[in-house]
């Protein structure tokens, strides 16, 4: 039974995230459909995130009164109905509607399903839940062939209206195998949230660590498309293989960036990673010609998602057990809130006229200076929350 559930969660981690990596590859032919601009989708797609963010930390809290494995299930019955809505939307407000409500249902899953793994495989959390993870980046990989494809025969909203179907089939499923409740009540005492306010120097640390980056991110992935037909003028084909090319990449990444947060200093790593970024960033808009992009977008997408994995075994190493569950949500959703703005950020920009060469320049040198005074802040001593002199949390 374990090992079905395990399977189901895959499969329903990988509709999820699947919701939220469809509109990348669907930017152009909404902003056709909708006679809109960039801005206004990139508000769109500001949503799906923002929606992310935002339960977390009230589904953190439910948890301490409903077991995991119900949670799990009413964002699966979310994901159809968002999916759904979406399939129908007539106006760019019923769309914003419908992207918010996937946004939602990813959000109160991770959440619910990540702790629900560790408690299944208490003897091999990091192995599992790293099979979770991959399961979710195998669904950012796939969604723009899979939009491309249904593009060429349909319309937009069969995107929404397939997964729609198959998130309720595997909802049902995950119900069928989870039903005699031997998956855990999900109620741990890590949960604490008054204790996760003892700890809001380590929080805001780690938010100043990813969400700049996160920000950024999120604009730059989710105009990816545009920006290949527009600024390095690939047709839509190739520009969605770079979107491809640009989560293949982070599959390995999980894996591998994991392993070396637990062999090196956290905050080093982490500085690192995102100096990677900003250089890859910078190269990007420079690079010309198929080979020469795809290459730095492997790059970069690689860069990028090594560095997910290293703020989360940083946050987890460093919080105390009785308070980790409750700060670990404070910190991903605060992060989100402040990430998910990123692509309504280079919408209103790039509607406005200004280049996207030279957008992403600006965003990786106003990115560069602050990761510089963190790093100043690192080097003597003073970034909140972090002893370098103390192994186990620098």
């Amino acid at each position: 039974m374990t090992r079905r559930l395990f399977g189901t969660l895959c499969g329903l981690v990988f509709l999820v995230n699947f919701g939220r990596v469809a509109f990348p590859p669907l930017v152009e032919t909404l902003q056709t459909q909708f006679s809109v601009g960039p801005a206004t989708i990139g508000v769109v797609t500001s949503l799906v995130w923002l929606g992310t963010a935002i339960p977390r930390i009230p589904v953190g809290y439910l948890l301490t009164r409903v077991s995991r494995s119900k949670v799990v299930l009413g964002s699966g019955t979310l994901l159809v109905v968002a999916a759904a809505f979406t399939a129908s939307a007539t106006s760019v407000l019923t769309l914003q509607i419908g992207a918010f409500g996937l946004g939602l249902a990813s959000g109160a899953y991770f959440v619910s399903a990540t702790p629900l793994v560790g408690e299944l495989f208490p003897e091999r959390v990091g192995r599992m839940v790293g099979i979770h993870g991959a399961a979710s980046q195998v669904a950012a990989v796939v969604a723009a062939p899979v939009v491309v494809i249904i593009l060429a025969s349909y319309t937009w909203r069969e995107t929404f209206w397939v997964l729609a179907a198959a998130a309720a089939l595997v909802t049902l499923l995950l119900y069928a195998v989870s039903r005699d409740g031997s998956a855990g009540a999900g109620t741990g005492a890590d949960r604490d949230f008054s204790a996760a306010l003892g700890h809001w120097k380590l929080i805001l640390t780690g938010i100043l660590l990813i969400a700049p980056a996160g920000f950024v991110w999120q604009g730059l992935f989710n105009f990816l498309v545009s920006y290949m037909t527009q600024a390095k003028a690939f047709d839509a084909a190739t520009a969605s293989t770079m979107l491809t090319i640009v989560f293949a990449a982070g599959v390995p990444a999980f894996s591998l960036s994991g392993r070396l947060a637990d062999k090196l200093p956290h905050v080093p790593y982490i500085f690192g990673l995102l100096v990677a970024f900003i250089g890859a960033l910078v190269a990007l808009t420079y690079a010309q010609g198929f080979v020469a992009v795809a290459v730095v977008v492997a790059v970069l997408g690689y860069v990028i998602h090594s560095l997910f994995p290293a703020l989360d075994t940083f946050m987890l190493s460093s919080l105390p057990s009785d308070a980790r569950g409750s700060a670990y949500a404070v910190f991903s959703g605060a992060a989100l809130l402040l990430e998910a703005n990123g692509s309504g950020a280079v919408g209103f920009l790039t509607e406005a006229n200004y280049a996207f060469e030279a957008v992403f320049r600006t965003l990786a040198g106003g990115l560069a200076v602050f990761v510089a005074a963190l790093a100043v802040l690192y080097a003597v001593n003073r970034l909140p929350g972090v002893d370098r002199t103390d192994p186990s949390s620098a």
